[in-house]
């Protein structure tokens, strides 16, 4: 388990890639706005424009989904992040496609991120409706298999040379919203930058007050389970390009991992016991 508070991220490409507007702020803003700080250069890719976010029947598709844009750019600008793209694919309808992955892959090879933040594939216990939204399941598996293998080797998408997009590797990847979280982040420094981000949202959050409660609730739990105040928590995954470093991070691993002989004896003594 990991607790992460300040680390000097000067220089270092930051890549998101949400499936609607207000995913981000929610999942990670906090960090985000954090690492904006500490000098990461922070980008947006948002894979809708959640142009089906509204109960309202008088409000159309087309009409919302421009007012999602420019509340998420507004978001975007409140956290410190550069440039936001929309792939302006069909809000609820997302389905795996190799021109879907594709699109991803661009993405990624045009911003060239170190770090990259998305929704977490390994979700899938459906205990909570938001973070099993059939559009993050979707962008959670599409992300991840854009950035590995396929944005690192160019026999994926060879076409991205003729435009000047050479093969890039992600060295991390860190999932929000994940059921199985290792590493927290200290975001009490930046929280008030995350509500912010979260009431530019305005066609979606109609009571900003009970917003703030329920994160300053949910985040402040999150927080407390490492010692600090807020936190945003997630499961990281390194990226390892050299076999001599994932190597040693499996020697690690293995060395950290209770003996399995041993679990077995003690199941085996524990019954014995009964």
């Amino acid at each position: 388990m990991r607790r992460q508070r300040t680390k000097d991220k000067k220089g270092q490409r930051v890549l998101v890639i949400s499936a609607h507007p207000d995913d981000t702020e929610f999942g990670c803003g906090g960090t985000l706005a954090k690492w904006a700080r500490e000098g990461a250069e922070v980008f947006y890719c948002i894979c809708t424009s959640g142009e089906k976010g509204t109960d309202n029947p008088n409000l159309p598709c087309h009409a919302l989904a421009p007012i999602r844009e420019k509340e998420q750019r507004a978001a975007a600008r409140m956290i410190g992040a550069g440039e936001v793209v929309f792939l302006r694919k069909p809000d609820g309808d997302l389905e795996y496609s190799l021109d879907f992955r594709g699109d991803l892959v661009r993405v990624i090879r045009q911003f060239r991120p170190h770090t990259l933040f998305t929704h977490d594939p390994a979700n899938r216990s459906f205990d909570v409706q938001y973070i099993f939204h059939a559009d993050h399941r979707v962008v959670a598996e599409v992300a991840f298999d854009a950035a590995y293998p396929a944005a690192l080797n160019h026999n994926f998408y060879p076409a991205h040379l003729v435009e000047g997009l050479s093969p890039h590797a992600v060295s991390e990847i860190y999932f929000f919203a994940s059921a199985q979280p290792d590493t927290w982040i200290d975001i009490e420094p930046t929280l008030h930058l995350k509500l912010q981000a979260l009431r530019c949202h305005a066609s979606q959050i109609k009571n900003p007050k009970m917003m703030e409660e329920m994160v300053r609730t949910w985040f402040g739990a999150w927080g407390r389970e490492k010692g600090f105040a807020y936190a945003e928590r997630f499961r990281r995954l390194q990226i390892f390009q050299n076999p001599g470093e994932r190597m040693k991070k499996l020697k690690e691993t293995l060395k950290q991992a209770p003996n399995p002989m041993h679990q077995i004896a003690n199941k085996l003594q524990g019954r014995t016991k009964k």
